[in-house]
């Protein structure tokens, strides 16, 4: 069984008018496909993780854009919010959901709608079928397959989940030496490096470390 990391690239006019709100408003990093229900219909019920703030002007564009039907925004202490939505894909969108939901393949969330325009996600599935999903992503569309490899969920999914906020608040810590023993670095240095405030980078760490902690919990299989 394998797995692909894929980025994939498309027009500012082929993207979904929300993605294209992230490309273009500061202060808003990327948006994280999380669960989706009805995918392939009409319309589908999506929760996203928006990593950004403030959400008015998010609320004033989902206002504006003809494909939403209905939504909600819940916001995090973390200067981040959740966001339910009932959304009608594009033509585009469509054909790429069905490029990428092939018999026999899964969709790692989260899939991720970042600030450069591109997408980042994952697909699992037999060899065949996840070569067959990528050609069948449809014109228009660019794929750069980014890594390749035998799936091993206890490897692969270590990181999974985090956001890209969250990832570089980690990378930032482990170089300025927060994890260190004795502890060299401080939240305050994480936040220089993200350039936000000390309680938002401790934040993004508390909600990384713990979402890394119960993975390891989870999979660990040796003596209670």
């Amino acid at each position: 069984m394998k797995y692909v990391r894929l980025s994939l690239s498309m027009a500012p006019e082929v993207r979904h008018p929300m993605h294209q709100f992230v490309v273009e408003r500061d202060g808003y990093r990327a948006s994280y496909l999380l669960r989706g229900n009805d995918v392939g219909e009409a319309v589908q019920t999506l929760l996203f993780h928006v990593d950004g703030f403030p959400p008015d002007p998010y609320r004033e564009a989902l206002e504006r854009t003809d494909h939403v039907e209905e939504y909600a925004i819940s916001t995090c202490p973390d200067d981040t919010f959740y966001l339910y939505v009932r959304d009608r894909p594009s033509e585009t969108g469509t054909q790429l959901v069905e490029a990428l939901t092939t018999a026999g393949l899964v969709v790692v969330s989260p899939i991720a709608y970042r600030a450069d325009g591109t997408v980042g996600l994952t697909l699992v599935g037999p060899g065949g079928t996840v070569q067959r999903a990528v050609e069948a992503v449809p014109d228009g569309v660019g794929v750069d397959v980014r890594e390749v490899g035998e799936y091993d969920s206890r490897r692969f999914e270590s990181g999974a989940g985090l956001t890209d906020r969250q990832f570089a608040a980690v990378a930032a810590a482990v170089d300025c030496g927060y994890y260190e023993t004795p502890r060299s670095g401080t939240t305050a240095d994480v936040a220089d490096r993200l350039d936000c405030a000390p309680g938002t980078a401790a934040e993004h760490l508390r909600k990384a470390e713990s979402h890394v902690m119960a993975r390891v919990v989870d999979r660990y299989d040796g003596p209670a």
